[in-house]
């Protein structure tokens, strides 16, 4: 009885397939699934069945083992096939009971068997039945939310380990995440035999700019100078803040000529900028030097690449700066 109450509270919202292909039997099921709260649909036969599931897919299916036609365990695997989470429940005979066992090996949720002696146990495994669609309902969703729990964790650790790699101030990548980039980039370029381009950047007396216009007008420069080299080079090129007014640029599969044609374009485009203050610049402008190293005529290896542009950075700052080397 009290399996039966607490179906009845639960069960207004579930549909109950039973299927036999006796009337009485199919009339004695309806009567007390009615009762106990469920929608119950008949069908005679497996085929008639099937035809009904497919429609409505019910949650619960009563059916009997040995009908004409269509099985019920054929019907299970049918049912089973349409709808895996169905709820799929035997009835049969003392004289069937070894292939009632078949059946919860194949997948049936449990077994009754007829003539039945008490009407109870059909509440009973309905009930029980029904209990465990809504367990399944409730893993669903919590496999649903934790889903959704490690696509967010996942992401804020993209967001954390980006921020790791990252200046604070321009937003381009930091001296830490450089060093490594260029260690790798070595690595495959001697794999592959693929050149790589290297530019020491260095912005000309920063000093006097932060001197003259103010240190967040400074910053303001450099965030600007950061948009600038991110905009002028490809997707493909790491660029990143070494540190204080220095930036370097790695160039993967781009040789010495283009590298160099690239730096001199990031010159001339600097040198032209407006940046505000310019004119309390040496030359009433912003410029920068700027120092090239290629892979692997400069270095073959990242150190002695990053060692050679840092001379030619030198080189161009005492040869009266503005300029590539």
């Amino acid at each position: 009885m009290e399996n039966s109450l607490a179906a009845n509270e639960q069960a207004s919202h579930f549909d109950i397939l039973v299927v036999d292909d006796e009337e009485s039997l199919r009339n004695i099921l309806s009567q007390v699934l009615s009762e106990d709260g469920y929608t119950v649909t008949l069908a005679s036969s497996g085929e008639e069945a099937l035809r009904v599931f497919a429609k409505s897919l019910q949650p619960v299916v009563f059916t009997d083992i040995r009908m004409g036609g269509m099985s019920g365990i054929e019907l299970m695997h049918a049912i089973k096939a349409l709808k895996p989470e169905t709820q799929v429940i035997i009835i049969t005979s003392h004289a069937s009971l070894d292939s009632s066992l078949a059946a919860l090996r194949a997948g049936a949720y449990d077994y009754l068997i007829k003539p039945f002696e008490d009407l109870e146990l059909i509440s009973s495994v309905a009930y029980r039945a029904m209990e465990k669609i809504r367990l399944l309902e409730e893993n669903r969703l919590l496999l649903g939310k934790l889903k959704e729990k490690n696509e967010e964790l996942e992401f804020a650790n993209r967001v954390l380990t980006d921020m790791a790699n990252r200046d604070g101030l321009s937003g381009l990548f930091n001296h830490r995440f450089f060093q490594e980039a260029l260690q790798t980039e070595v690595v495959r370029a001697t794999r592959y035999s693929h050149p790589i381009g290297l530019l020491f950047l260095d912005l000309d007396f920063f000093k006097n700019y932060n001197d003259k216009n103010g240190h967040p007008e400074g910053d303001i420069l450099l965030r600007t100078l950061a948009k600038i080299l991110k905009e002028s080079l490809r997707q493909t090129d790491i660029v990143a803040r070494y540190g204080g007014e220095e930036f370097t640029m790695i160039l993967p599969q781009t040789d010495e000529a283009a590298v160099r044609a690239i730096a001199e374009k990031l010159r001339q485009r600097v040198a032209d900028f407006p940046f505000p203050g310019r004119h309390k610049q040496p030359g009433g402008k912003v410029t920068v030097s700027i120092g090239v190293a290629t892979f692997p005529q400069h270095g073959t290896d990242a150190t002695s690449l990053l060692q050679y542009a840092d001379k030619a950075l030198y080189q161009a700052k005492n040869g009266g700066r503005n300029q590539v080397c």
